[in-house]
């Protein structure tokens, strides 16, 4: 299923047909597909090149750590992501390794990374879902992340699939046109509040 956006302004086709369903086919994602998705992601940009990202990664053939990282999502998002190929959980780095002062871009450039697997993944007929909904604590002690980093996100991966295999509210969400602030709601210029020029339409 496609769900292309309703963009008021011309933008790439990957960036239009980017969108994160909730329904998933039942196909496993091929292992050269997945290094690409990462491979995105590590040629993200970071302050000072840091990269501060990590990724714990699960395919559902791998069914202990599947589940595993299933039950780190709270109980809406694990009712539905189960049907993804594959689940992973983002983690990003509190401070820069040189120094170990903090990095207060951390999160942004983590997000920047998966950004990047995310158009990656369009690129190759797959959809990616990332869920604040999920429990840092569980998936620190799951996983025996390390002191110093902070887990983010859950993302589910996967071919789209059928609504028609959602409950009936997840249904009309996944059917429901997606919606957007138009730019002249968050570009601004001279002082806050003001929209640009170029934003004004």
């Amino acid at each position: 299923m496609q769900k292309p956006a309703l963009n008021d302004a011309p933008i790439h086709e990957l960036l239009r047909n980017r969108w994160s369903p909730r329904a998933f086919a039942d196909q496993a994602i091929p292992q050269e597909v997945l290094r690409s998705l990462f491979e995105a992601a590590r040629w993200a940009p970071s302050s000072f090149n840091e990269q501060p990202w990590a990724y714990i990664v699960a395919t559902k053939e791998d069914k202990v750590n599947f589940e595993k990282v299933l039950g780190t999502l709270v109980e809406f998002n694990a009712g539905w992501a189960r049907s993804a190929s594959a689940l992973a959980i983002a983690v990003t780095k509190l401070a820069f390794t040189e120094n170990h002062t903090p990095n207060r871009n951390a999160q942004y450039d983590t997000g920047a990374a998966t950004a990047l697997l995310s158009v990656e993944a369009t690129a190759r007929g797959l959809a990616v879902h990332q869920m604040a909904g999920f429990d840092p604590d569980s998936a620190r002690k799951t996983f025996a992340i390390p002191e110093g980093w902070e887990p983010l996100a859950a993302i589910a991966i996967g071919y789209p699939g059928d609504p028609d295999t959602l409950p009936p509210k997840l249904k009309e969400r996944e059917l429901a046109p997606r919606m957007r602030k138009p730019i002249r709601e968050f570009v601004m210029t001279g002082s806050w509040g003001h929209t640009a020029p170029f934003a004004a339409k």
